[in-house]
C-alpha cells in the first residue's frame, strides 16, 4: 500500500477509468464510483465540520464517523469484502437517541441555518442521503451490503439531531435554538399563544 500512496499521479486515470482495489478498471462514471465518490465527499465535508469549535463528545464522534466512512468508501471499492462492522450502527443508533432524548420536540421544520458548524452539520446530512441514494442505485444492478445503505440512513437522520445539538452548543455566540421554518401554521400558533 505503501508504494501505491507514493504514486499519487500515475496517468493511469486519463483514458477515463480508474481501479477498483479487486484490480478492476471501471469507467469514472460507473455507479459504483460514484458511490465511492459521494462517501468521500462526505467525509471531507465532516472534516471541514472537524475544523470547527465543537463539544468533545460530538467531536470525538464525528472522528470515529470518519473512520467508520473511509471503511465504508473501502468496502464500496472491494466488492465482495466487509470493512463496515456491525458496531459501527450500532454506535450510530446509541448516538441518535443519546442525543435526541436531550432536545425539544420540534415545533415545525427547521431551516439548515444557525451556528456554522449546525450548518455545516446540515451540509453533511445532504451530503449523506445523497451517498444514500448513490448506494441505492448501485445496490439496484450491483450486489451492496445493506448494512452499508444503513449505516448512511442513520447518519443522516444523525447529522439531523446533531445540528441541532450544535445549534444549542451555541460556541460561536450566534445559535442557542433551532431556526424554524416560518410556515403559515407556526405564525397561526405564535398568535395564538402557543
Amino acid at each position: 500500500m505503501g508504494h501505491r500512496l507514493s504514486a499519487i499521479a500515475t496517468r493511469t486515470g486519463d483514458d477515463g477509468t480508474t481501479g477498483l482495489a479487486d484490480g478492476r478498471r471501471v469507467p469514472k462514471s460507473h455507479l459504483r464510483i460514484q458511490a465511492i465518490g459521494d462517501s468521500d465527499e462526505l467525509n471531507s465535508h465532516l472534516g471541514v465540520l472537524l475544523a470547527e469549535p465543537l463539544p468533545p463528545a460530538v467531536r470525538e464522534l464525528f472522528v470515529t464517523i470518519q473512520h467508520d466512512l473511509f471503511n465504508l468508501g473501502g468496502e464500496l471499492a472491494m466488492p465482495g469484502y466487509e470493512l463496515l462492522k456491525d458496531d459501527a450502527l450500532l454506535r450510530l443508533d446509541q448516538a441518535l437517541a443519546d442525543h435526541n432524548a436531550t432536545l425539544p420536540r420540534l415545533k415545525e421544520f427547521i431551516l439548515p441555518a444557525g451556528t456554522r458548524s449546525s450548518a455545516l452539520a446540515h451540509v453533511c446530512r445532504t451530503v449523506a442521503r445523497r451517498a444514500e441514494r448513490s448506494v441505492v442505485t448501485l445496490g439496484a444492478a450491483e450486489d451492496v451490503r445493506p448494512a452499508v445503505r444503513h449505516y448512511l440512513n442513520r447518519l443522516s437522520d444523525l447529522l439531523f439531531v446533531l445540528a441541532r445539538v450544535l445549534n444549542r452548543a451555541n460556541l460561536d455566540g450566534l445559535g442557542g435554538d433551532d431556526v424554524y421554518w416560518q410556515s403559515e401554521r407556526l405564525k397561526r400558533m405564535e398568535a395564538d399563544g402557543d
